[in-house]
């Protein structure tokens, strides 16, 4: 029997109804056409599929659809404003930090977070802030440079 769901996502009041046992992440993806996320591993241990749900970052895989139930969710999607690109998002682009992608919407989600509670962190602090996400096509270096300099252009 489906459940009703009342949440925001991305700063939008949204409604669905999924069953009870439904993971948050083919919520998203499935019945709310937000397809950002992505689904690496299915047990939590890859980070592809992380988004924030109340200013936490969680893996989407692990969550039920029904848990976010009055919460507040803000996916990759929600990153950007209309066109204009969030300095992560630019800065992944530039310095080429992203190959096949099923990783880049978890480190952006994982960098935000970050970079929204320690707005001017080291390399260590950043590739511990970073560390729940996995790469199978770059080495780390890009995606680390790229968040040393969003949070250079975020500082001012």
């Amino acid at each position: 029997m489906a459940v009703l769901v009342t949440t925001t996502i991305n700063g939008d009041t949204v409604e669905f109804a999924c069953d009870p046992h439904e993971s948050l992440l083919d919520v998203l993806r499935n019945r709310l056409g937000l397809s950002g996320a992505k689904e690496g591993c299915g047990t939590g241990d890859c980070g592809s599929c992380s988004v924030q749900l109340d200013g936490r970052v969680v893996c989407s895989c692990l969550v039920l659809g029904v848990e976010a139930e009055g919460r507040e969710i803000e996916t990759v999607e929600g990153l950007s404003t209309g066109t204009e690109l969030h300095p992560l998002q630019t800065k992944f682009l530039e310095h080429a930090a992203l190959q096949c992608g099923v990783c880049t919407p978890g480190f952006l989600m994982a960098a935000k977070a970050l970079l929204e509670h320690n707005p001017n962190p080291t390399e260590e602090e950043i590739r511990f802030g970073l560390a729940g996400n996995l790469c199978r096509c770059t080495g780390y270096d890009k995606i680390v440079r790229a968040v040393q300099d969003a949070a250079k252009v975020m500082r001012g």
